[in-house]
């Protein structure tokens, strides 16, 4: 069995060198430098050339280097592959304290008390009543960030797909409940996975729905936004400010208009960073199980997306 590393975009030297390490006896390559394409039974990753998936006429499995699966095009995964994502647990602490942190400092109006300290001003102001937050997408992540909020005396609604029951969580699901899960949020968190049907769901109607003194943030995928559409928002008053950390293009071009824009507040895609020794962990965990015919860890739904 031979697996190979096409994560693309990025040096993979100390990625390669713990696989190598958790992996003594299997052979790793790195995408284009592989001579036989067809010993390969293992795929990690993360935005592979098209062109890739008809080379392999032996694969398996596919491991996405990532916690979601949008950067791999599932329409191209033949039916008997199986998907496989990582999850980490302390990606989804850290992404909760982040979630937590912005939200305390909207409500505390740290921002505010920022440029005005830029601007020489001394005007205290009461803060603001921030209580009630919203999070769209109530996978392991969301559920982590609304544990910490919880933690926190906020009160805390959801929203999916589908139907789920959560202890102490306002559950909504589906087209039907989205306005009812809006109409009231102080804080509107996307952790949703990026899929057709959510691509740019936060567009000018939903935010429409939200009230206006409301905040985005947004720690899902860039493309779950309709940048444009964020930017007549915050004109017309129809929310009062964003955190962003993820964009449609990354890093962010630095004549983009979210730099300087004085409700938008921007972090360069850190909110969870994943850390290398446990990404690799469960990568060769999920080596080892294929090898033994046992079952992977943390499948992927192709025709969901997640």
């Amino acid at each position: 069995m031979s697996v190979l590393v096409c994560v693309t975009g990025r040096n993979n030297d100390k990625l390669l060198a713990e696989l190598s390490a958790q992996l003594p006896n299997v052979k790793i390559y790195e995408w284009p430098h592989c001579e036989n394409l067809a010993e390969i039974e293992f795929v990690l990753a993360w935005k592979a050339p098209e062109s890739l998936w008809d080379q392999l006429p032996n694969l398996k499995v596919v491991q996405s280097y990532g916690a979601g699966v949008d950067a791999i095009d599932l329409n191209l995964i033949p039916e008997h592959v199986q998907v496989t994502r990582i999850v980490d647990t302390q990606l989804a602490e850290d992404m909760a304290e982040y979630v937590l942190a912005h939200t305390l400092a909207h409500k505390l109006r740290i921002k505010e008390y920022l440029i005005k300290q830029q601007q020489g001003q001394w005007k205290p102001k009461r803060a603001h009543s921030t209580q009630h937050v919203g999070i769209l997408g109530m996978g392991e992540l969301g559920l982590s960030v609304a544990n910490k909020l919880t933690n926190n005396n906020f009160r805390v609604s959801g929203w999916s797909r589908s139907e789920k029951q959560i202890e102490h969580i306002c559950h909504f699901h589906g087209d039907a409940q989205l306005s009812d899960f809006l109409k009231e949020l102080d804080v509107l968190v996307c952790l949703l996975p990026l899929t057709a049907q959510t691509e740019e769901i936060l567009n000018l109607d939903l935010f429409k729905l939200l009230p206006n003194n409301s905040l985005l943030i947004n720690v899902a995928r860039g493309k779950h936004l309709n940048e444009s559409d964020l930017l007549t928002a915050l004109e017309q008053d129809e929310i009062a400010a964003a955190v962003l950390d993820v964009f449609t293009e990354e890093p962010l071009p630095k004549s983009h208009a979210f730099w300087s824009h004085p409700k938008i507040t921007i972090t360069p895609h850190c909110a969870a960073l994943t850390q290398l020794k446990t990404v690799c962990e469960q990568i060769a965990d999920n080596v080892k199980a294929q090898q033994a015919n046992t079952q992977l860890s943390n499948l992927v739904c192709k025709q969901k997306g997640y």
